[in-house]
């Protein structure tokens, strides 16, 4: 086998966009407009949509991910090397929905979602700084960044040091 299932590249594909759409969304968009401004309600609620869309997809994407054939593993001609391939790929789950859920716990904590969702009136809290899973939300944020500029330079290496191919394996095509 060659590559990965349709619904894994296509689920890749439009996580990576989503991600790092949500990403910038977070830490320029966000964090750049103070919370009593009107058009804070707006952002929040298309972070926290995109946000939920992500947590759900990428649920979907690891079960698939579980219970398809896969290509072998990579291999680079390192031992250790190859299992962090395989263990980087992994904590991009986990890193990514841990992060949907600190901000899940972040909004509830700060009642965003009927501010947001239900139209309640009451006012954002001054601030979401004191809000522990916010504090977990921005750390896991550069842990997630970390792992795509990883991501990224492990592509490029495959791409052009080692020119293995190894990016058809997430695009489509025949699969054998």
């Amino acid at each position: 086998m060659r590559r990965y299932h349709p619904i894994l590249v296509a689920l890749h594909w439009l996580l990576a966009i989503m991600i790092g759409l949500g990403l910038i969304m977070g830490s320029k968009v966000l964090s750049a407009t103070p919370n009593d401004a009107p058009e804070k309600l707006l952002y929040l609620k298309i972070h926290m949509t995109m946000g939920t869309i992500i947590l759900v997809l990428m649920t979907v994407r690891l079960a698939v991910r579980l219970f398809t054939d896969k290509p072998s593993p990579a291999d680079i001609g390192n031992k250790l090397l190859n299992k962090l391939g395989i263990a980087a790929h992994y904590l991009f789950y986990l890193v990514v929905i841990l992060m949907a859920a600190s901000g899940l716990a972040t909004a509830i904590t700060a009642g965003v979602p009927e501010i947001v969702f239900a139209g309640s009136g009451a006012p954002l809290p001054a601030t979401f700084d004191d809000i522990p899973p916010r504090l977990a939300h921005g750390a896991l944020s550069l842990v997630l960044l970390l792992l795509i500029i990883g991501h990224i330079l492990a592509f490029l290496y495959h791409q052009y040091v080692r020119k293995d191919g190894l990016f058809s394996r997430m695009w489509f095509g025949r699969r054998s």
